[in-house]
């Protein structure tokens, strides 16, 4: 039986999806779910609006789909709800302020970080890349940086070993933990928020598609922690192969090995370890390798391979071939 406060709650990725099924597990009173439309889904990371309608359809929960969310078309169907408490989770769109004065309580804001650390953009990619303590933390926005007053906050801790996916697991599990500890006040009509501490504060900057590219060159924990942050759900991190691109999925340090090599030449390939590659001063197994162009296609790699590409050949390649082009080019302008 559903009590308390009336709870709406619009996003579009596995974060939402949880956040509606732990609010359900819990008796909240979902009166509505509004979700991106997949015509607008190119910046979403873990995209989930199917699972999230198919819930809604299963528990009778109203559902909706929108392209802006401040749209006056996607405000009136919020305004229709007539929430008290609007959780705003997973659609990469900013809220504007018409939005937020419609909750009588507030609007929930969701961030994977121990805030006031770690406050801004791509927090499962950073956290990571530094594999350090995260929080499925929630909070009342609102017109700052993920800086409201936090109503319930549930810790995790990423490892040197995860991938982006690992971690996104944690931070799903932490969702789950805050909800069913939190969501029994709520339902209650509890609606408590502690301020957070300004001092302590620290943010991070967007990451683009192209930061997933390896230099070779840099120190092997810097190009693990790399392919690790671009893994799953995001776009993965690559290199290139016989002037083709292709993606590492999965990477694990193997500096106990007894080689040393030339960075990015391939030593060893194994049928259970994958590709031992020099990277920096040290050694890294690069696992489930694909195609950029060709995903379902076997790439194949051979020892003594070297991956990515020497600027400097590179830019005499070029120049020669640009010399061969201007010769060939006075030559047929000579003749005709």
């Amino acid at each position: 039986m559903a009590h308390g406060f009336r709870i709406v709650v619009v996003g579009a990725t596995l974060s939402t999806l949880r956040i509606a099924q732990g609010l359900v597990r819990s008796g909240a009173h979902l009166v509505g779910v509004l979700s991106l439309d997949y015509s607008a889904a190119s910046m979403v990371s873990g995209f989930s609006t199917a699972k999230i309608s198919s819930f809604c359809q299963e528990k009778g929960i109203p559902f909706k789909t929108f392209i802006q969310v401040n749209d006056p078309a996607t405000i009136s169907s919020i305004r229709s709800l007539v929430p008290d408490v609007l959780f705003a989770v997973g659609f990469s769109q900013l809220i504007g302020e018409e939005i937020l004065a419609i909750p009588t309580r507030g609007t929930v804001g969701f961030h994977p970080t121990l805030l006031p650390r770690g406050r801004g953009r791509a927090p499962l990619a950073w956290l990571t890349y530094d594999a350090a303590d995260g929080a499925a933390t929630f909070f009342i926005m609102g017109k700052g940086i993920d800086d409201g007053p936090i109503l319930a906050q549930e810790p995790f801790t990423a490892s040197s070993n995860d991938h982006a996916g690992d971690v996104n697991d944690k931070i799903l599990a932490a969702i789950d933990r805050a909800l069913d500890r939190w969501v029994p006040d709520l339902i209650k009509g509890e609606w408590y928020a502690i301020p957070q501490d300004e001092s302590l504060a620290t943010y991070t900057g967007i990451r683009r598609p192209a930061d997933g590219l390896i230099d070779w060159g840099e120190p092997w924990q810097v190009t693990c922690a790399r392919i690790r942050a671009a893994s799953s759900p995001h776009p993965g991190a690559y290199t290139y192969a016989d002037d083709r691109k292709i993606i590492i999925w999965k990477v694990e340090p193997a500096n106990v090995m007894p080689w040393r090599g030339v960075p990015g030449r391939i030593l060893l390939l194994c049928k259970k370890r994958g590709a031992l590659v020099q990277a920096g001063d040290g050694l890294l197994w690069l696992r489930d390798i694909k195609d950029a162009q060709d995903p379902q296609s076997p790439v194949k790699l051979r020892v003594g391979q070297r991956l990515g590409y020497t600027i400097q050949d590179e830019i005499f390649k070029l120049k020669n071939e640009i010399s061969i082009l201007k010769e060939k080019l006075l030559k047929d302008q000579t003749v005709s």
